[in-house]
């Protein structure tokens, strides 16, 4: 196939994401669950964590050492976000995570998720009901969907890279984010609104991360919103990023500061 001089740029961009973000091409291809338990708190309330696009569990790892910091059980999951749709996704990764909390007989669930991993959640809650569900930080979630899907979903090497749930990420009314509808639990949304990909930008509305724009993060039924100067690949390990998630877990509502104007 011939490629257009756009279309050429577009994967250039792309590839260069990949490469420079650190997100790399993960080859994982079963879930695997890494709990972190507190055994000085009686019944400590369980965090579920979901990573992002063609990320790991280990991009989560600096959040949940905080998290296990402040007494949480932490359930960790690592699941094969390229190689199923995003409903295959929330039965394979979510079930085996609320069993790991409820060995723990943990009397509050939460999750924290990254990216994908808020679309992923949002999919299994239209499915099913989780009892014990507190409270949810989606961190740069693509609720309304991105533009770059729209862009170069067209260009083949777009799906090997990004996989079945990379292209259902769009931003049109049929696009999987936008069939889900409002949320109806308690959730804090953290969007960034610094780019490391400045080419990459150029397909998205101004405030955005790099991956997804401000606005296209927020939806209806969310409880708190704020945005910090963090791109999308290095969210979950912001120092800032992580004392606004204990936040909210804690009292459900983000730090918001006069200076910051949100």
């Amino acid at each position: 196939m011939k490629l257009s001089l756009s279309s050429l740029i577009a994967l250039s961009c792309l590839i260069m994401t990949v490469t420079l973000s650190g997100l790399g091409c993960s080859t994982q291809r079963e879930v695997r669950i890494e709990t972190y338990g507190d055994y000085t708190t009686p019944t400590p309330d369980c965090v579920i964590l979901l990573h992002g696009l063609a990320r790991t569990s280990d991009s989560m790892l600096p959040l949940s050492d905080a998290l296990h910091a402040q007494h949480y059980t932490v359930v960790n999951v690592d699941y094969p976000s390229r190689h199923f749709p995003i409903a295959d996704l929330a039965e394979q990764a979510i079930p085996p995570a609320l069993a790991q909390c409820h060995q723990t007989a943990a009397p509050r669930i939460h999750f924290v998720t990254h990216s994908l991993g808020g679309i992923v959640l949002r999919q299994y809650l239209q499915q099913h009901t989780i009892p014990e569900l507190h409270r949810v930080v989606m961190l740069a979630p693509p609720n309304k969907g991105s533009q770059i899907v729209d862009k170069l979903k067209p260009i083949p090497v777009f799906g090997w890279i990004n996989g079945p749930a990379g292209n259902e990420l769009g931003t049109t009314a049929k696009s999987l984010p936008n069939t889900l509808g409002k949320v109806d639990f308690e959730l804090g949304v953290i969007a960034g609104t610094t780019s490391v990909n400045l080419l990459l930008s150029l397909y998205l509305p101004n405030p955005d991360d790099g991956k997804v724009s401000l606005e296209n993060t927020k939806i209806d039924g969310m409880r708190d919103f704020i945005a910090l100067p963090v791109s999308h690949p290095y969210i979950m390990k912001d120092k800032d990023t992580i004392v606004q998630i204990l936040h909210f877990l804690a009292q459900g509502y983000f730090l918001h500061t006069p200076e910051s104007g949100q």
